[in-house]
């Protein structure tokens, strides 16, 4: 009787083993360590789901995103490879041009040390990727919501993914959460419909359909991303629980939050109902820190507090994220672990979980962390983040590199440092969890130990690197502004459209602009030249185009001392146009050079905005021509 008991339970286990686990990857866009209950450093935000969702398995003290920016973490997770290998490290892959390898800058505003590199603006599909691989063997693979990797033929459709809903490659929902909204050939089901409540259903039918089959199915959220909007009833729900003296304090950024988690629910309510959830692996995690830039409610979105800094910047609250990862009989319920795990990770250990096979000569960043899911103890030497960028949002440094080992953090700026040397900041996080105590200058064997780790790395990944700033003028440097926020923004009121029409375009013109209105910048015209001096991280100048039908062409006259990168962006006439769309151009420092940029607009054309390097050096501007179908349009200042 005994051995029958016992080869009746190694028949049972075998079979268990033989079942393939689904996979369920839940991504949050732009939601903070903060902004959920998990970790006790929220107020205001609710989120039941997530809380249920963690009671069933481990939740992750200290998990990293790859970047502090969304498309280089997407691009981490699929490929399991760091986006300073990638050379994806800016979220452009929106943008009309294709470029699929990273190329070293040239040149910059002369009030930079460093010039940073110029990014991918797709994720090569020759990169292998998870979804590839249970693809391949034999799950069915769906992609639900936000992508930011490229558009076809870079979208989810080529990259393993059988279904991809709604097929958008854009940064974030198309104009609002709430309907109507503007994705193309995705309609709402009902008046109102709030598209996380539309894409949880969507994922639910996915569900269903394969439920007698092993499944991966990505969720990529499009919550908490801006547009920052929500149900209405919800705002009203939470404007009356804000403390006007709690750092987190936006009723509409708590709806949202409601929603992400209200999706959350419907997934796990979906698994348990379908006899799902016991061969299910759970992931859920976030692409980056919260933004603490925008405006909504007169306050920034969220807070990240107790951590510094927040989305764009490689501060904790840049990069450290929620996370949680059930698998019942595998991870044990309701657990905590501190151990340091980051985005990179996760193809590994999913693969493992499940029984695939590495593709030949295929190699991976990340680490499998199934010994920490199983309880046991995780052996890594550092985690990096590689972000050769400087935006302009609270905390920003210049372009850095940081390693973390154990409980220390050692941020590199390139170039940072006196006569072209790079500059270092060092932090214990465990006695300074907020980084505010710089202990580089007192421990100088630890920044050295570290900052070769940093070069180690950099080698091994081929990373294309920020080089010094040729045009760099040290009475242009002011080191003064390094961390302060330069890209404000001003919040639109809540009536207003989703986009500017020709005629808000020109609110109260200058006349000797003929028409064109200064943006994030001031305007002034002297001998017909336009002086424009930047006064936020993305200043332009913008114009009705009425009457311009494309495809179409703008040719310009133009200077500056450290030349840059700038582009040329358009939005077509009519209620249900297309978001903006743009294309870039490069300007050669110190000389006077006509610029030449093709627009393949299909259509009229009703708004163009010329954006121009004037972030932290002027830019003059001699003339503007306009070429469509129709007669020229010139701007001789």
């Amino acid at each position: 009787m005994t051995r029958l008991f016992l080869l009746l339970t190694l028949l049972i286990q075998t079979s268990q083993a033989a079942v393939k686990p689904n996979v369920v990857f839940i991504l949050a866009d732009d939601l903070g360590w903060a902004d959920t209950t998990l970790y006790g450093h929220t107020k205001l935000y609710r989120t039941p789901n997530l809380e249920r969702l963690a009671k069933r398995g481990m939740t992750f003290n200290r998990a990293y995103a790859a970047s502090p920016l969304c498309s280089p973490t997407r691009s981490s997770i699929l490929t399991g490879l760091h986006p300073a290998r990638t050379g994806i490290t800016e979220p452009n892959c929106h943008e009309p041009q294709v470029v699929l390898t990273a190329t070293p800058g040239t040149s910059g505003p002369a009030g930079k040390k460093s010039v940073a590199p110029n990014p991918p603006t797709r994720l090569n599909t020759t990169w292998p990727t998870m979804s590839k691989a249970f693809k391949a063997a034999g799950y069915a693979t769906g992609h639900f919501g936000k992508w930011h990797l490229g558009p076809e033929p870079y979208s989810p459709l080529q990259q393993g993914f059988d279904v991809d809903v709604p097929h958008y490659a854009g940064p974030g929902p198309a104009g609002s959460y709430v309907a109507p909204w503007k994705f193309p050939d995705f309609d709402p089901l009902t008046p109102n419909e709030h598209i996380e409540d539309r894409m949880a259903k969507e994922a639910v039918a996915f569900l269903e359909k394969h439920k007698d089959e092993p499944f991966f199915l990505n969720y990529w959220m499009f919550s908490v991303h801006a547009p920052f909007d929500a149900k209405k009833a919800l705002i009203e729900k939470y404007r009356g629980k804000v403390d006007p003296a709690d750092p987190q304090h936006s009723p509409t950024y708590a709806a949202m939050v409601e929603s992400m988690d209200d999706a959350v629910g419907t997934l796990i309510d979906t698994l348990d109902r379908l006899n799902l959830t016991d061969h299910t692996i759970i992931v859920f995690f976030s692409d980056n820190g919260g933004n603490m830039y925008n405006t909504v409610d007169g306050t920034t979105p969220t807070s990240n507090a107790p951590l510094r800094g927040g989305k764009a910047t490689v501060y904790e609250g840049g990069v450290r994220e929620p996370c949680v990862v059930s698998w019942p009989g595998n991870v044990k319920p309701d657990t905590r672990n501190d151990t340091v795990i980051q985005s990179i990770d996760f193809y590994p250990t999913l693969l493992e979980a499940a029984g695939l096979t590495v593709m030949p000569g295929q190699k991976f960043d990340g680490i499998s962390i199934l010994p920490a899911l199983k309880g046991g103890t995780l052996t890594r030497e550092a985690i990096f983040t590689y972000f050769p960028h400087d935006p302009g949002v609270p905390d920003w440094l210049p372009p850095s590199v940081t390693v973390t080992q154990g409980d220390w953090k050692l941020i590199r700026i390139f170039f940072g440092g006196e006569n072209g040397q790079h500059r270092w900041k060092l932090y214990n996080l465990h006695e300074d969890e907020s980084e505010k105590h710089d202990l580089a200058a007192s421990d100088p064997e630890r920044v050295k130990t570290m900052d070769a780790l940093i070069e180690k790395f950099l080698t091994d990944t081929q990373a294309v690197q920020p080089i010094r700033n040729p045009a760099f003028d040290p009475a242009q440097y002011h080191p003064e502004l390094e961390g302060v926020q330069n890209n404000r923004d001003k919040e639109k009121p809540k009536h207003a459209p989703a986009k500017k029409t020709a005629a808000a375009e020109q609110d109260k013109p200058d006349p000797a602009l003929q028409g064109w209105k200064a943006r994030q910048c001031s305007a002034s015209v002297t001998d017909g030249v336009v002086t424009i001096t930047g006064q936020g991280n993305a200043p332009f100048l913008g114009v009705s185009a009425a009457g311009t039908d494309g495809p179409a062409v703008m040719k310009f006259r133009t200077r500056c001392a450290g030349g840059g990168e700038g582009k040329v962006e358009w939005i077509l006439a009519g209620k249900n146009s297309p978001p903006a769309k743009s294309v870039p151009f490069t300007l050669k420092p110190g000389e006077w050079q006509e610029i030449r940029v093709n627009i393949p607009a299909e259509g009229a054309v009703s708004i163009v905005r010329l954006y121009l390097p004037a972030q932290q050096q002027k830019v003059e501007l001699g003339w503007v021509e306009l070429t469509g179908k129709t007669k020229p349009k010139r701007w001789n200042f």
